[in-house]
C-alpha cells in the first residue's frame, strides 16, 4: 500500500484560503504601519530637539526601559544607540523593580517606551529614576499620560490604529516607537560626528568594518618582517626570504631605514646576469626606492597600488621611512572583500 503524500493535505488546505483576502490584509497592515511612521514627521520639533540635547549631554549610558512588546522594541533601540557611538542597554521594567535598578548610575539617562504611558511597572521604575535625578525621555502613545508627566520631554508616538484584524495586537504602535528611536539615534550619531571609521571600529566583523581595515591591521610586523642589512651575503638573503615566506625581503640600515627590496624577480634577474650570484651583497642585488605605503592607509588603497604596479607586496613605512611592516596581496585576499 502506497503511503499517502503528507504534502497533499496541506496543498488542499492552502487552496481553500481566500488568497485575495490574505493579500488585502497584508497590504492594509503595511499601509497602516507606513502611515504611522509618516505622521511622526509632522510631530518633530522642539520636543525632539530637547530630547536630542538631553541624549547628547549624557555622560553615562542610556537605559531604554520597557515591558512586553514595547520591551522588545527597547532592545532594538538600545542596540542601535550602542552600535552608533552611544553606550545603551535595555532595562526590563519588571526586573528593574526586583533589583535591576542597581545597574543605573548618576550619569545615565532613561528612555521609557509605553503605548499607554500608564504601565504600572514602568511608572514604578521611573519613581526610582526620579530619585536618582536622571533625565527621562518618554516615547508614548499618550502625551497626557503619567509617563509623559514624569518625563523631562515626551515624544509623541501615538497611532490612529493598530494594523491587523480587531486592532488589538501591537503593530503600528511598536513600529512608530521603533522609528522614533531610530530617528533619535541617527540624529545623535550625526551630532557626535560618529563617522564611517568609528562605525567600522564597533563592527569589526561586518563588511563595512572589513572595507575600512587599515594596512596596519593586516601587515606583517615585528619579527615577521623579512629584513636584512645592506652588507648581508646573498646566502643570508635567500634564507631570510625563505624563512619569512613573502617572496621578498626589505633591505634596511642599522636604524631600520628602508634602502631597498629584493624580490624573487630580483633573484631570477641576478641569476641570469651572473654565473656566481652568491658573491653579491644585499645592497648590490636590491632594487632601490621600492614602492611603499603608510600603515594608516586603507587596505583597499594598498590593493589598488599593487594592481596598478603589478607587484605582490608593499613595504609599510612611517614618515621617516622606517620599516614598520610588509603587506602582501594574499593578506588582502584573505579578508574576502577583494
Amino acid at each position: 500500500m502506497t503511503p499517502a503524500d503528507p504534502a497533499a493535505g496541506i496543498v488542499d488546505k492552502v487552496d481553500k484560503i481566500d488568497k485575495d483576502a490574505a493579500l488585502e490584509t497584508a497590504r492594509h497592515v503595511l499601509e497602516a504601519e507606513a502611515e504611522s511612521i509618516l505622521k511622526l514627521k509632522d510631530r518633530l520639533g522642539e520636543n525632539f530637539l530637547r530630547a536630542l540635547s538631553l541624549a547628547a549631554s549624557c555622560k553615562g549610558r542610556i537605559a531604554v526601559i520597557g515591558l512586553g512588546k514595547s520591551g522588545i522594541i527597547c532592545k532594538k533601540i538600545a542596540a542601535t544607540f550602542s552600535s552608533t557611538g552611544t553606550p545603551a542597554f535595555f532595562l526590563h521594567a519588571a526586573d528593574a523593580l526586583h533589583g535591576d535598578c542597581g545597574i543605573l548610575t548618576p550619569d545615565d539617562l532613561a528612555i521609557a517606551v509605553s503605548k499607554s504611558g500608564e504601565t504600572a511597572e514602568i511608572i514604578g521604575v521611573l519613581e526610582v529614576v526620579k530619585r536618582l535625578s536622571l533625565p527621562i525621555i518618554a516615547l508614548s502613545g499618550n502625551p497626557a499620560s503619567t509617563l509623559s508627566r514624569y518625563a523631562d520631554v515626551c515624544l509623541d508616538v501615538s497611532v490612529t490604529e493598530e494594523a491587523g484584524p480587531f486592532g488589538l495586537a501591537p503593530t503600528s504602535s511598536t513600529t512608530a516607537a521603533l522609528a522614533m528611536g531610530d530617528a533619535l539615534a541617527m540624529a545623535l550619531m550625526e551630532r557626535r560626528r560618529f563617522g564611517r571609521e568609528d562605525f567600522a571600529s564597533v563592527h569589526p566583523a561586518g563588511s563595512l568594518g572589513k572595507k575600512l581595515l587599515r594596512v596596519a591591521d593586516l601587515m606583517h610586523g615585528g619579527e615577521r618582517i623579512p629584513r636584512v642589512l645592506p652588507d648581508a651575503a646573498m646566502s643570508g638573503v635567500i634564507y631570510e626570504m625563505s624563512r619569512k615566506g613573502l617572496g621578498m625581503t626589505t633591505v634596511a640600515d642599522a636604524g631600520n631605514i628602508l634602502l631597498g627590496v629584493i624580490s624573487d624577480g630580483d633573484l631570477r634577474r641576478l641569476l641570469e646576469k651572473s654565473p656566481d650570484p652568491l658573491r653579491f651583497t644585499a645592497e648590490q642585488a636590491m632594487s632601490p626606492n621600492p614602492r611603499t605605503i603608510g600603515g594608516d592607509e586603507l587596505a583597499s588603497a594598498a590593493l589598488a597600488k599593487m594592481e596598478a604596479m603589478k607587484i605582490t607586496s608593499l613595504v609599510v613605512v612611517d614618515d621617516t621611512r622606517r620599516v614598520t611592516g610588509v603587506i602582501h596581496i594574499h593578506d588582502l585576499w584573505r579578508t574576502g572583500l577583494f
